[in-house]
């Protein structure tokens, strides 16, 4: 994956060069060829990522404005769903890591049981959040409910996928040629995710209401602002986000499915665990790794200056830029481009090392964030600087987590008496990313209440417009900036990297001797 990685050759094929009896060199390229993924394992694998980004993307960039349009809710509420609803994540996360860590082990493995068990109430709980219940007095308590009960689920879902990268192999080189099976079919999920929400949805955009001006306006012409087409009723538009939401639940089922039936958890790829410990020493462990220290904090920067981006984009485009029936095809145009850049970042990752692209890839988003509220509105040059875009979303978002197993190994190799807390690991990671998504809709959605929002409304004030260009652009770029400083002084450089997978494999090898002696030994009794 990175530059030097010479180093991934050290694998247990070097006991053959061992002194040793034949069973001894039968049993360590039996142990080679049990960590060896084929591609068909490594694509399950990788589909298990797919229900996580398609339902956040569907979520991140249509949510707000699903609550505040289609479901009329005052910005003050909406703005409570959403920051309590991800503050519940910060509950849910560290607490599922936890529990996944002392799970016991079933034939099934220890994560895969988790994926199976939380995916059909998972789905449920997502299809009601796009349904528009026919009252009025309890609809906040609805959505509060469904929303924390659908990202209880969905934690429950993905700590234990995220942690599941661990344990499909002991070999590092497998695990990282694993994950960029995985960055790939995320970017698409991402893609798949704005395809079905954002087209669906167009398609039947509820007309905006008019305001006193615009009505005023209406009476000297002859074609109003809403009858330059066929009339759809709101009606109309929450059909369409529940028919979406019905085919996104499908193909979450789907990929739960394959993923389940696609991979086998190795147990030998992970060592010993080390005694349980409460929860709060389990916080003070993984917290206590400075290297993961530093990766989270910077990541929480980055990732907050993204969400703000990525929750307020649909509304920017609607309201400000005036591309009400167009905003789903720019979102489509950005997660395209997105995926179609995932290639060049693998190679710039291999080249150049994973410290270095995320620097290259998160920076070339800026000149874009400060373009496009800067240039006057124009559809054609929102679509480029859109797709110019996309090419840093894809670095920023994904490539994270192609770091995280570097961090474990760091770990592992200072603290090697205390294993098997990689669930620990990854569910702060991701507690983090939606705590940072939760505090910017949170704070945006009020922002934008304070600034006057008008729900459906044809025109909004000027004070929602200047909001809205703070919200992707300024706030972003400055978030971004303090995310670097931290990241800089982020220590697993490539050569650290390297050094830790040979002491690791070392370590492994020894371990693999042992057991060979050990079978010596019961050969000779």
């Amino acid at each position: 994956m990175a530059k030097g990685e010479g180093g991934e050759q050290y694998t247990n094929s070097s006991l053959l060069n061992k002194p040793g009896s034949a069973d001894g060199i039968r049993l360590a390229r039996k142990h080679e060829s049990r960590n060896r993924l084929s591609v068909c394992n490594k694509l399950c694998y990788a589909v298990g990522g797919a229900p996580y980004q398609i339902t956040g993307c569907a979520l991140g960039f249509f949510l707000q404005i699903y609550l505040l349009d289609v479901a009329q809710l005052d910005p003050f509420y909406a703005s409570i769903i959403l920051f309590v609803g991800r503050a519940w994540d910060a509950v849910t996360d560290p607490t599922v890591g936890f529990l996944v860590s002392r799970s016991p082990w079933t034939r099934f493995g220890r994560m895969l049981p988790w994926i199976l068990l939380s995916t059909p109430l998972a789905v449920l709980s997502y299809f009601l959040i796009w349904y528009v219940p026919p009252f009025e007095d309890g609809k906040v308590i609805w959505y509060l409910v469904f929303y924390c009960l659908f990202q209880t689920l969905q934690t429950c879902f993905h700590v234990p996928y995220s942690a599941l990268t661990m344990f499909i192999s002991s070999e590092q080189k497998e695990r990282d040629s694993a994950t960029a099976y995985r960055m790939t079919v995320e970017v698409l999920g991402t893609v798949v995710g704005t395809a079905i929400q954002g087209q669906i949805v167009g398609m039947a955009n509820a007309p905006c209401v008019p305001g006193p001006a615009e009505i005023l306006a209406n009476l000297n012409n002859t074609v109003g602002l809403n009858d330059t087409g066929p009339v759809i009723s709101l009606d109309d538009t929450k059909t369409a986000y529940m028919i979406a939401s019905g085919i996104i639940c499908l193909i979450y089922v789907l990929c739960a499915v394959v993923l389940f039936f696609g991979v086998r958890e190795q147990k030998e790829s992970c060592r010993p665990r080390s005694e349980p410990m409460s929860f709060f020493q389990g916080i003070k462990l993984v917290m206590g790794h400075g290297p993961y220290a530093k990766l989270v904090m910077g990541f929480l920067f980055t990732s907050l200056a993204f969400m703000l981006l990525e929750g307020n984009f649909a509304l920017f485009c609607s309201s400000t830029l005036g591309f009400r029936n167009d905003f789903q095809n720019i979102l489509l145009v950005i997660m395209l481009s997105a995926s179609l850049t995932i290639p060049f970042w693998q190679w710039f990752l291999t080249r150049f090392g994973k410290k270095t692209a995320i620097f290259v890839g998160t920076l070339s988003v800026v000149p874009f964030m400060i373009l496009v509220v800067c240039l006057k509105s124009n559809l054609i040059v929102t679509y480029v600087v859109s797709f110019a875009a996309g090419v840093g979303v894809a670095a920023a978002f994904l490539l994270p987590w192609s770091m995280l197993p570097d961090v474990v190994d760091d770990f592992q190799v200072q603290n090697p008496n205390s294993t098997g807390h990689e669930a620990l690991f990854y569910s702060f990671y991701v507690f983090f990313t939606k705590f940072a998504s939760g505090v910017s809709l949170g704070i945006s959605t009020l922002s934008l209440d304070f600034a006057g929002y008008i729900s459906r409304g044809c025109s909004q004030p000027e004070e929602v417009h200047l909001t809205l260009k703070l919200l992707v652009s300024a706030a972003p770029v400055g978030l971004i900036i303090i995310g670097l400083v931290i990241l800089y002084f982020y220590p697993i450089d490539e050569e650290r990297r390297q050094g830790n997978r040979k002491l690791l494999q070392e370590q492994r090898d020894n371990e693999t001797d042992s057991e060979t002696e050990s079978t010596e030994l019961a050969n000779i009794a």
